[in-house]
This record gives C-alpha cells, sequence and structure tokens, in this order.
C-alpha cells in the first residue's frame, strides 16, 4: 500500500496531476476500468479509464469505482477537468487523477506496476539493472557520436557515462569522479545561456571551447510531457553532423522512458524507506519487523552534514545518497529527524564491509581530503533495535558539537567523546537568560566589563589547572605571584571556598554555560591587561 499523493509525486508532473481528492488515501494494486468484467477491481486500486472518451462514460465508470471500493480513478486530458466528472467525484467522493493526453496507458501501468511493487517490496525482474541500462544507453550514445557521454539528471548530476574515455577535460573528468563540476566550468555555462535553454527548450545546445581547457560539448535535453528529466552531454571536439544529431535526439525519447522509471522507483521507495526508518528512530519500541528489513544488528544512527550542499536539507540528502551510493550501497537508508540528515549502519564490519560504521568513516576520510566541509558522527552502538532512539539522540547532540567546531576530526563516535557531550548536556542545563543561580561568575563578569580586568578568564584557567599554579600561570602568560594576587582581589570581590570539588565542579560548569570554556580545552582569551594598582610581580592585575 501507498499514499496517492506519493504514487503521483514518484511518477511527477510530467504524467499525473490530482483533480479531485478521494476518501481513499492507499494505493494497493492497478486495474483495467472495465465495468463489465467481474469482479470488477479490489478495494483501494487504481483504475485507469481506458477507452473512456465522455463525461456520461467516466461518470459511470467513477459510480463502479466508488461501489468497488477503489482508491482513485485516471482519465485523460481534458476528460479529468470536465465539471461533469469533477461534480460526480466530489459527490461519490472517489479521486481522480488526470493522466497528460500524450501519455501512453501502456507506460503508465508500467511505471505504476514497478513503482507499486518497489513500495511493498517486490523485487521486479529488471528493476536492479535500471542503473546498469542507463550505463548501456550512455555506451550507445557514445557510439553514435563518437564521443565520450555522461547522462545526467534534471539537477545536473551524472547518473551514468560511457566507457569511451579518448576524449576528456578536467570538467569531466571532475563531473564523473567527485560529481561536481568545477565552478569556473559552471560559470561559463551560466554565461552561455546552458542551464536556462535546457530549462526551456527541447533544442540541441552546442557549447563552444571554454576557460581551463573545457573541450566543446553537445547536449541533447531530455524531456517527458514537457518537463525536463535529463540530459545527455557529449564531449566532443568538433560539431556533430546534422543525421547523427538527429539520431540522438530519437535515443533521447527512449531514455525519457527509462529516466521515468528511475524516478519512479527511486523516488518512491527512498520516500517509504525514509518514512519507516524515521519512524524506527523515533519511536522507542523493540520490533521484529523493524529487524526484519534492517541489516543484522548491532546498529549506529550516524548524523551526516556537509556545508558544499548548503542549508538545504533535501540536497543534503540527495549528496550524501549520492556520494555512499558512488561507494557501492545501493539501497542506503537515509532520512531526517529534526533537520539532520541521518543514517543507520551497522556497528561492525572492516572497510570493505559496505553499510558499516568502518566502511563510512572510511568514505568520509577520503571525500574530507577533497571537501573539508563533511563530517560524520555517530551514536552510541545499538544492540536492538529499541535503542536506536537513544543512538539517534546521541548523533544528533554530537553533530551540533560538530558544528561548533567543538570536535576533531570528519568522524567521530560517541565512545570517543562521550565526556564532551556530558559536558554538553550539563551545559545546556545550566545557562540561563538571566542570571547563574548565584555563585560568583555574575560579579566577576560585571568586574571584568566595567574595570578591564581578567578575572573570570583567570579563574577558568586557574579551576582547569586546580592545584598546578604554575602551569596555570604559564597558560595565561603571567607571573606566578601575579596569579595568586589575582586570586585574592577575586576573593575581595566574591568570595567562595575553591576547595570544595563540589564549588569547582559547578564554577566549572557556569564558565561553560556562559563562555563555552571546556574543561580540557580552554578556549578564554588571555587576561586583558590594564593600568591597576600593580601585583608584587610588577605587572597589572
Amino acid at each position: 500500500m501507498m499514499r496517492t499523493a506519493d504514487l503521483i509525486d514518484a511518477l511527477g508532473g510530467a504524467l499525473l496531476r490530482e483533480i479531485v481528492s478521494g476518501a481513499g488515501e492507499q494505493i494497493s494494486d492497478v486495474a483495467l476500468g472495465e465495468p463489465d468484467e467481474v469482479p470488477f477491481g479490489q478495494p483501494d486500486n487504481l483504475i485507469l479509464g481506458v477507452g473512456t472518451g465522455d463525461p456520461d462514460a467516466a461518470v459511470v465508470l467513477l459510480r463502479w469505482a466508488a461501489d468497488a471500493s477503489a482508491g482513485a480513478v485516471v482519465l485523460k486530458a481534458p476528460l479529468a477537468a470536465n465539471p461533469r466528472v469533477r461534480e460526480a467525484a466530489e459527490e461519490l467522493r472517489i479521486g481522480v487523477i488526470e493522466l497528460q493526453p500524450q501519455a501512453s496507458w501502456t507506460h503508465l501501468v508500467w511505471l505504476v506496476r514497478s513503482v507499486l511493487d518497489r513500495a511493498i517490496g517486490v523485487t521486479v525482474a529488471g528493476d536492479a539493472s535500471v542503473y546498469s541500462d542507463l550505463f548501456s544507453f550512455a555506451d550507445a550514445a557514445a557510439a553514435i557520436v563518437g564521443a565520450p557521454v555522461t547522462i545526467e539528471d534534471a539537477h545536473s548530476r551524472v547518473l551514468a557515462y560511457s566507457a569511451v574515455q579518448d576524449v576528456s577535460d578536467p570538467a569531466r573528468i571532475s563531473t564523473i569522479i567527485g560529481r561536481r563540476i568545477p565552478e569556473e566550468v559552471v560559470t561559463y555555462f551560466q554565461a552561455r545561456g546552458v542551464f536556462r535553454r535546457l530549462r526551456r527548450s527541447s533544442e540541441p545546445i552546442w557549447v563552444d571551447e571554454g576557460p581551463g581547457g573545457v573541450l566543446p560539448r553537445l547536449i541533447i535535453p531530455v524531456r517527458a510531457g514537457g518537463e525536463l528529466l535529463g540530459s545527455i552531454w557529449a564531449v566532443t571536439p568538433k560539431p556533430v553532423p546534422p543525421d547523427q544529431v538527429h539520431e540522438l535526439e530519437q535515443a533521447a525519447s527512449v531514455l525519457a522512458l527509462h529516466l521515468l522509471r528511475l524516478r519512479a522507483q527511486t523516488g518512491a521507495a527512498r520516500r517509504m524507506s525514509a518514512e519507516r526508518l524515521r519512524a524506527a528512530l523515533i519511536a522507542s519500541t523493540d520490533d521484529a519487523d523493524t529487524e526484519s528489513w534492517l541489516r543484522a544488528g548491532p546498529w549506529r544512527v550516524v548524523a551526516l552534514s556537509a556545508s558544499a550542499a548548503g542549508d538545504d536539507l533535501h540536497r543534503q540528502i540527495d549528496l550524501w545518497e549520492s556520494i555512499v551510493r558512488r561507494y557501492g550501497w545501493s539501497q542506503p537508508l537515509l532520512t531526517e529527524v529534526d533537520g539532520v540528515p541521518l543514517t543507520v549502519v551497522t556497528a561492525e564490519g572492516a572497510e570493505r564491509t559496505v553499510g558499516s560504521w568502518p566502511w563510512l568513516r572510511a568514505i568520509v576520510e577520503e571525500v574530507y581530503a577533497h571537501d573539508s566541509t563533511v563530517f560524520a558522527v555517530a551514536g552510541g552502538c545499538a544492540q536492538v533495535s529499541g535503542a536506536l532512539p537513544q543512538s539517534r539522540a546521541e548523533a544528533i547532540e554530537l553533530s551540533r558539537l560538530a558544528r561548533a567546531g567543538q570536535l576533531l576530526g570528519p568522524t567521530v563516535e560517541l565512545e570517543a567523546v562521550w565526556y564532551d557531550l556530558i559536558v554538553e548536556r550539563a551545559r545546556a542545563a545550566v545557562r540561563m537568560e538571566a542570571g547563574f543561580l548565584g555563585g560568583p561568575i555574575p560579579d566577576l563578569l560585571a568586574h571584568d566589563r566595567s574595570r578591564g580586568t581578567g578575572y573570570v578568564a583567570t579563574l577558568a584557567t586557574y579551576l582547569q589547572h586546580y592545584g598546578e599554579p604554575a602551569q596555570a600561570a604559564r597558560s595565561l602568560h603571567i607571573h606566578p605571584n601575579t596569579l595568586r594576587y589575582r586570586m585574592s582581589q577575586m576573593r575581595a570581590i566574591a568570595d567562595v571556598d575553591l576547595t570544595r570539588p563540589r564549588v569547582r565542579l559547578a564554577l566549572q560548569l557556569q564558565l561553560i554555560a556562559v563562555q563555552g570554556v571546556q574543561p580540557d580545552a580552554p578556549r578564554l582569551p588571555p587576561a586583558r591587561r590594564a593600568s591597576r594598582t600593580p601585583s608584587p610581580a610588577g605587572p597589572s592585575s
């Protein structure tokens, strides 16, 4: 079963558009609209109005569909939007979906069946070969023009590329290897209006030689129902003869069906997988069904980030899916919770074990060498599926520390930085908008602001090196006598017994809350110097 809206979204505006929303929101199967046949469909079926050509016949079909508790009825445009049809559908509370007039019923059946089968976990013969088909298509297109070819989706992400590599340039290599076109090349293509013409026209595009050794390109838009699905890019040093361009355009119409199928399968499957995974990361229950679709545990929930993808959550997830697929994870487990991209990997395995934490760490560290904005932080090990929400919460907390620059390296797991997490939780609990529940910190802060002293920084360093005044003085770049003088001055402002361990702990937590001081990594600036009463050693306080 899948929602009608998800099915429409999976196939896209190139094929389907909802006209009337019905009472039934779930689709379990697809059937042809032949009311004379017995039995006529099953509950929750998507009924295809093949051969229904006028409003009277459409109303009859809607009544039959409503009696059968169908999920929705598909009619071709403009019949689906006919006022009589809409009125009848609203009265019967049966959904009506419009099929674009140029679309084929045969192709629709094929695509809908593929999406539904994938959604309910049925392996359809040939599904696994969709990507390999695209690579074969790229090879065929390369043979037509005698040049290397890449196939990209509507967002300029590489889906496949030809084996022919005898002619290439830095832009093509970067696009294939790193899934990213160099910025100067993107600027050049934008200046030539390439992306604008791709969005607006179906005509082939020729781009002349560009900066940085960029070779000329022939670009063929791939469309269905007016919607841009992708494009074919051929790197060729000389213009392609018209007959070859025409042949490539004809091939693009076939490629459109492959891209529709790929989008339908991967889009619907990814959404359902993401929703299922998200539910498992939120609900704290041991569920045998959850463990049936997860690989054998134990697991870790990993928070992911890459600033190169910006703040757009969907782009972040798309980027990570592209990365892990490129390294062999054909069905990655990706979702988001609280705006943080997450994945679930097995906790154990070797660097070659696809979908494991060691494997992901190796990938992220390799990508980090080229993109220092990426990181992956893993929550604790979940022995049972019911522990996944705890691992998720830990991963999200660690991601906040990573974004704040408080963790080192592109990959971190909870066991290595548990103390940072404990301190962060305490800091969040202690921090208040106004006041610190008493203690000397407010008075010392006020003194520092009014007189330019550095007592708060001095106290933080003193506590970090408690019992080692000489080391504390060295960290502050002052004489030990100066440190003793400052401490005596602080006691005059706010007397506090630093010999009590609980007092020192409370002060450190307050200092962390006010200025983010870490007990083992002081981040406060050195104390400011001001012309005050000199200390016995000479320097000012």
